[in-house]
This record gives C-alpha cells, structure tokens and sequence, in this order.
C-alpha cells in the first residue's frame, strides 16, 4: 500500500488547502434556509472556491457534473445539484466539498439543519460529528489505523445507528483519493502504524436505520436503503509527533 508522508513544505501547502476550504464550507453553512435549490448551492461554492484562487476538485472527478456534493435527508454522499430541488423547513443537507491549493487537495463535508428539524434527527447530527472527533483521539503516531475505526464504531453503535460500509475515508495530498482506505467500523485487523506526515480525510457517515445503502440511476447519489436520514461529517487531519491537527477546522 503506497501512503504519502509529507514533507513540511508540503504540509504548509495542505495546512492552506484546509484553511481554505473552511471559509468555503463557513461561507456555503450561512446560505442554509428553505427556499434555496441544491443548484443554488453549487454555483455559490463553485464561486467562493475560485474567487480564492483554487480549483473545485469534485468537478468532472470520474465525470461528476458539480463541484459540490448536496445530499438530501436520506441521500448519503454524492448528491448531484439540481435547480429544481428545492431545500425545505425540516430537510437535513449534507455539504461535500473539497479544493485543489496549489496541487494539493483539501476534503471537508458538513451536514446542516434547514430551519426547525425533528430533535431525532439532530441527535443523528450530532452523533455523526462527535464520531470524528471520538475516532480522531486515536489518530496518533505509533497507532494503527484501524483504532481510529474502532473508535467511531464504538461510539456510534451504543445509539442504534447504521454505519455505512459501502463507503469509506481516505488518505489525501496531491491526489484527491490516496491510500489508505479508512472504514468508519470495527476491523477485525490492526491496520497500518500511524507515522507523522501522514494526511487522512475521515469521514464518518451515519444512518437512522440501516447502514444499508443503494445508488441511484445517475449512478452517483448514494441513498440509505430504508430511505432514512443520513448525516456526513469529514475533515481532513495531518497525523503528527502529537496530538491529530485537523487542517480543515480551526474554529
């Protein structure tokens, strides 16, 4: 398995991807509210990513036609914008998105409430953003890869919830998708020994019921098989000497 460690000069580069990116996702979480089409939302983030002189790195990645990826209450990632879905009072949005800085790529998802939400749903929300930060406490030099999974998993099935399988994290740099692969579930492996100058995107995507998950005809939305909500929450973290520094959340 071919894993990048970075240099430090290579590292200030992704360090600014990630910064990057977060005015983004900031920016595109404001314009959140019923009445916006999914399309809205693209041609926003699509905006913000080159006014700050980056390159959308979703668009045309294996033929996606967007540069973010909206996905809807029961859809999982990879939802296509479209100008006649319209957000509605008690949706759920998940925002996937992600820029190239100078060659090197930045990959973040958030998933936002649209107006009042069902209390169920945001303790989905919820769940799903502390599982990264549970599954990043072992993001450690001198780890195993797979402790990270086991961390997400522990959390997040003491809830009920279905942790998808069929999609998982990556490592990231000059590519958008690197080695290695990083489930968001209890292996029955170790893994691969964490080393500084690593760079992962974990992401941890969570459904109300089953982790059973379906592709649509586009052959892109991924929707949860039982058709309940699913959130998405991803940063992109640099493993160092120490504590895990997450380059795409500083606030």
């Amino acid at each position: 398995m071919a894993v990048t460690i970075k240099s430090a000069k290579e590292i200030e580069l992704m360090r600014e991807a990630g910064r990057l990116l977060e005015i983004v996702h900031d920016e595109m979480g404001r314009m959140i509210r019923p009445g916006i089409s999914t399309m809205d939302i693209n041609e926003y983030g699509d905006r913000l990513i080159r006014k700050l002189g980056c390159t959308p790195n979703f668009l045309d990645y294996g033929g996606f036609p967007a540069s973010i990826c909206v996905s809807v209450n029961e859809e999982v990632v990879h939802g296509i914008p479209r100008k006649d879905r319209i957000l509605k009072e008690g949706d759920i949005v998940s925002l996937d998105a992600g820029l190239i800085y100078k060659g090197y790529h930045s990959d973040a998802a958030r998933t936002h409430a649209v107006g009042k939400i069902d209390p169920r749903i945001q303790n989905l929300m919820d769940v799903t953003k502390r599982s990264f930060f549970e599954g990043i406490r072992m993001a450690k030099a001198g780890n195993h890869l797979f402790d990270i999974s086991a961390a997400i998993d522990d959390y997040v099935s003491r809830f009920g919830y279905g942790i998808v399988r069929d999609l998982v994290g990556h490592g990231i740099g000059t590519s958008l998708h690197e080695d290695p692969q990083i489930p968001n579930f209890r292996e029955k492996r170790k893994g691969m020994k964490l080393i500084p100058g690593m760079t992962l995107a974990i992401e941890p995507m969570i459904n109300m019921g089953t982790w059973k998950v379906d592709w649509l005809e586009d052959e892109w939305t991924v929707v949860t098989r039982d058709r309940k909500p699913s959130a998405h929450y991803e940063n992109t973290i640099l493993i160092t000497d120490g504590e895990p520094e997450i380059l795409t959340l500083h606030t």
